[in-house]
């Protein structure tokens, strides 16, 4: 979706309803209330967020946004890019994919399941950010293009950021996204949540991605970022701050790439790599058909609608930027353990080989774009 239309669509909204107060935020905030907006064209009501996550609802925790939101930058300041190239450069990107290594990403996902949870508001899911940061920074250590550095919000839980410089140009950039946190729904705060493949493959699969590009001494002509996000079981809360952020800047995005779960198929179903159709661009997601049979052992497939907020590349579309989510399988052969302690590699149906798929994808997805 063109920004001008998100803006146009958000101006009529504001149109319809009066605004929200700060103080009216920060009395509710103070009940332990949040503000979620919970479909598109609705006005946000203010409830608790785990009564709608336990009832598997999706939702926009707008209340650290929701101000932020009511002055968009100025139209004729900022144009989205959305136009992608043919699969053109098999001969670097190839070789490149052959370094994958699924013992790092077992490696790295040993680490991230260790902690009790990643949930956003434990101690133990700010530890996995900062874990996650000290890995990056020890891959690019040298690297004097590319910095690293967490994303800072009001829970203790901070996103993570790479940014790797264009050689010939400031913009637009290319992310790959996945969210770090996790989350029991039985007992989110202090509950075992290993969270294996939600989303702990996506997570390893950019550290993994990000490290077979360094190696390979690869520099971009345009920039490329790799986002962790904190806080979106509950609301996408970490996404959002950041696609806010990058939209009052005027940050010029030509691609948003989600990996949310990458490790499962249910035994015995077909396996693919699965398209998500709804709050997705269609340009980028015929790019990436173009992608993986390029490079791919795996064939695609549309999967069922997502749905509202179903996962970070909302933020992004909301925010009036390109989006596409390779998922794990055809909704309904994926993980049924995700939210419980269960999620884990042991679990029957876990596939590394399955995931290093998707890491391929989104390796190549970046290379394409930024070459």
């Amino acid at each position: 979706m063109r920004l001008q239309v998100f803006l146009a669509l958000a101006a009529l909204q504001l149109v319809n309803c009066a605004p929200i107060s700060h103080d009216e935020i920060l009395a509710n905030v103070a009940k332990n209330l949040r503000l979620l907006s919970l479909e598109d064209g609705a006005d946000p009501v203010w409830k608790t967020e785990v009564e709608l996550m336990r009832a598997g609802k999706h939702f926009f925790d707008v209340t650290e946004t929701y101000e932020l939101e009511q002055n968009p930058p100025a139209v004729e300041n900022f144009e989205s890019f959305a136009t992608y190239p043919s699969p053109s450069h098999q001969t670097r990107v190839k070789p490149i994919l052959s370094t994958i290594s699924v013992s790092n990403m077992e490696s790295s996902l040993s680490s991230l399941t260790a902690f009790n949870n990643r949930y956003y508001r434990s101690s133990t899911g700010a530890d996995a950010s900062n874990w996650i940061l000290s890995k990056v920074k020890s891959i690019t250590l040298g690297r004097s293009d590319i910095t690293a550095s967490l994303f800072t919000h009001s829970w203790v839980q901070s996103s993570v950021i790479v940014k790797i410089a264009g050689t010939t140009a400031s913009s637009p950039v290319t992310i790959l996204g996945s969210h770090l946190d996790s989350i029991n729904l039985n007992n989110p705060t202090s509950g075992r949540a290993p969270g294996a493949d939600d989303d702990g493959t996506g997570t390893v699969n950019l550290i993994e991605i990000l490290r077979a590009l360094v190696a390979s001494g690869y520099k971009p002509s345009t920039p490329l970022e790799f986002h962790w996000y904190s806080g979106e079981e509950a609301g996408l809360l970490g996404s959002q701050a950041i696609a806010t952020s990058y939209a009052n800047s005027r940050v010029n995005v030509k691609a948003f790439i989600q990996l949310d779960m990458t490790g499962y198929f249910k035994p015995g179903s077909k396996e693919v790599i699965a398209l998500e159709t709804d709050y997705i661009d269609a340009g980028l997601n015929t790019f990436l058909r173009s992608i993986i049979g390029s490079y791919s052992s795996l064939p695609v497939a549309n999967d069922t609608p997502c749905g509202y907020a179903c996962s970070d590349h909302a933020s992004w579309y909301k925010a009036g930027y390109p989006t596409a989510f390779p998922f794990e399988a055809v909704t309904g052969n994926d993980s049924p353990v995700i939210h419980t302690s269960s999620d884990t590699t042991a679990y029957s149906g876990f596939s590394w080989s399955h995931s290093l798929e998707f890491a391929k994808v989104a390796l190549a997805a970046a290379y394409e774009l930024t070459v």
